[in-house]
Formats: C-alpha cells, sequence, structure tokens
C-alpha cells in the first residue's frame, strides 16, 4: 500500500475511533470564498459557450432571452396617453395612468404569480386570430366600483376580503375593460388595423390559460392613480399572439424600411429605360459534322431553311421574349413581333 493510502486509512480510522468513543472530531475543512464563487458559477472569469460549470448552467436553465419589440414599446406609450383620456370620461374623474415595466417571460411563471383576488379578462385579436390576458388586481377593482357608484373622495376603498365578486362588481369592471381594449386596439392602428374583443371574465388563473405554460409572453404592467385610489393592471400578449406583426414590431421607428432610397429607386428606373438591349432571333438550327465546320472558309455559304413568314423566337441573353415573324423591309431581314412568351414560374423551374 502507498504512503497516500496509508494516510488516508490512518485518518478514516481516528475518525471512526473518534466517534466510537465519543471524542470531537476534527473540524471540516471550509470552503473559501472563491472556492464558492468557482463552484456556483460566480467567478470574475466571463464563462462563454460550453465554459460554464455545471452549477451555472443548473441555475440559468430557466432564464430564456427573447428578442426586443422596439415598436410595441411605442405601442403601449401611445395606450398610456389614450388611456389617460378615456378613463377621465369614463370615471368623470382627474385619472393619472403610467406604465411600470415591460417584460417578457413565461407563461406559466406569469399564471402562479398572479396577487390573489384578481379578475383575469380573456380576449381576442381578431385579425391574428390568437388571446390576449388582462389582469385588474383588487385594489383596482375595488376603486373604479367607489368612483363609479359615487363613494367619498377622501377615504380609502373598502376592501372586503374572502368573498367573491358581485355581479354588479364584474359588470363595471367588464366595462373597465372594454374601454382599456378599445384603446388598446387605437394604439396599434397606426402599425395594423386589430380589433381585441372581450371573451370572458375570470377569477381562478387556471380557467384564464391562454397558452402552454412553456410559451414565452411579454407582460406590461400599468399603474392607474385616480387621487389617493387606484390599482395596478398587466397586459399579457403571448409571442405567438404577435407572431403576424413580429415584422413591424421589430422596427425601430414608425415606417421603416432599412436599405430603401427612393431617390436612388427612381434614378436607376430612369436608366434602366434608357439602356441599350441587344436582342437576338434565331433564324434557323442545323446539325452538322465538325469536319463540315472545319472546311468552312470565307465565301462559302450556309444554306438557311427559314422562308419569308416564318417563325422565329427572338432571345435577349438566355432568355426568350418574344415570337415574331421574318419579313424584309428595304433589303434588309426584318423580324415582326407577333406575342410574348410567358417566363415559367420559380416552383416550376425547381
Amino acid at each position: 500500500m502507498s504512503e497516500s493510502e496509508e494516510d488516508l486509512a490512518a485518518a478514516w480510522g481516528a475518525e471512526t475511533e473518534a466517534a466510537a468513543t465519543g471524542e470531537p472530531a476534527q473540524p471540516a475543512r471550509v470552503l473559501n470564498q472563491a472556492e464558492i464563487d468557482s463552484l456556483l458559477g460566480f467567478d470574475d472569469e466571463p464563462s462563454g459557450g460550453d465554459a460554464r460549470t455545471g452549477m451555472q448552467r443548473i441555475i440559468s436553465s430557466g432564464l430564456v432571452s427573447y428578442e426586443r419589440l422596439p415598436m410595441l414599446e411605442i405601442v403601449y406609450d401611445r395606450l398610456v396617453r389614450i388611456m389617460s383620456t378615456s378613463l377621465r370620461n369614463f370615471t368623470s374623474d382627474n385619472v393619472e395612468v403610467g406604465i411600470d415595466n415591460i417584460l417578457s417571460l413565461r407563461f406559466g411563471d406569469y399564471l402562479n404569480s398572479i396577487p390573489l383576488p384578481a379578475m383575469l379578462a380573456v380576449f381576442k385579436a381578431e385579425e391574428w386570430d390568437n388571446y390576449g390576458l388582462m389582469v385588474v388586481d383588487s385594489a383596482l377593482i375595488y376603486s373604479i366600483v367607489d368612483v363609479l357608484l359615487g363613494g367619498r373622495r377622501g377615504t380609502a376603498a373598502m376592501r372586503i376580503e374572502g368573498r367573491p365578486y358581485t355581479t354588479i362588481e364584474r359588470t363595471l369592471v367588464e366595462r373597465l375593460i372594454t374601454v382599456v381594449l378599445a384603446d388598446l386596439s387605437a394604439s396599434f392602428d397606426p402599425i395594423c388595423p386589430v380589433t381585441f374583443r372581450f371573451e370572458r371574465l375570470e377569477v381562478n388563473p387556471r380557467f384564464a390559460t391562454i397558452s402552454r405554460l412553456s410559451n414565452a409572453a411579454i407582460l406590461a404592467r400599468l399603474r392607474i392613480d385616480m387621487e389617493d385610489r387606484g390599482g395596478s393592471m398587466a397586459l399579457l400578449l403571448p409571442y405567438a399572439t404577435l407572431e403576424p406583426v413580429r415584422e413591424l414590431l421589430l422596427q425601430q421607428f414608425m415606417g421603416e424600411k432599412f436599405g430603401r432610397d427612393s431617390i436612388w429607386e427612381t434614378h436607376l428606373a430612369e436608366e434602366l429605360w434608357a439602356t441599350d438591349v441587344e436582342l437576338e432571333v434565331v433564324l434557323d438550327e442545323q446539325t452538322v459534322r465538325l469536319s463540315d465546320v472545319v472546311n468552312l472558309v470565307p465565301g462559302s455559304h450556309i444554306v438557311l431553311n427559314t422562308v419569308p413568314g416564318a417563325t422565329v423566337q427572338i432571345s435577349c441573353g438566355s432568355v426568350r421574349l418574344f415570337e415574331g415573324r421574318v419579313g424584309r423591309r428595304k433589303n434588309h431581314i426584318a423580324v415582326r413581333i407577333e406575342r410574348e412568351i410567358p417566363r415559367p414560374q420559380q416552383n416550376e423551374r425547381n
């Protein structure tokens, strides 16, 4: 047995003897901060690609990076301005609307984090044929009910826990949701026309599942203040719902067209119309022996089988463009175009 194995056996025997006699064993080795950081993958060196540790892979497995949609942020900014006006008309009170944050997350993670009690409105985007979710928290529900039913100003809205929402409360919140959905449709109008239609109102998140729990979604949290009352509202749109207009939402500004220059396009079109194009007419095609071609000398005659009035094809390079008839004009052979040859479609070429 080697020396290292003997030391290991001696140490093991000492620990066993100490455990049997009840004597305190030697204190275990404590990891320092550098070793802990290295174990968890939090070392200062940047970890890229496959160089990450196993623990770091486990920690980051639940994190998913999503693409940023700049135009959607502009849509929500427009929604805030429109809602400020429409909710003032709806409540006849001074209403301030602000946006807290816009973030991307998994649908299931948000569904499990909704603070209850709350009302969850499922709405459908008609033109996109998909669904979205609007969540109204209890503070905003009681504030809207208090404002619409003439509650006194300066007093906080009464909040009664442990009971289901009444029919009056649900009806008033549905009116609020209808107003917000109309404003959301108006916010999308500059990008693409879309109609958001209210589907149903739920109080249990399990019944408001509009997407797979692992699917990505974008969440916008809105804050609504009515003097000393108010609450928050959340708009959740799955990425699958936004897929029909994804290209439009990726734009940095309205009407963005990468690499587009109208002045250069006009100049190019004018130059193309003034370009000289060389056309070729095939009068006849013959198959001859190579020895006959080699014996051709200046003055040799090649008899063409094309007669006046025969049909020939006119080409530009390797592309056949027209079909015409052979004739004569002022001692010159001429061709009159009869019809245009249709070009084959891309799928036929493949």
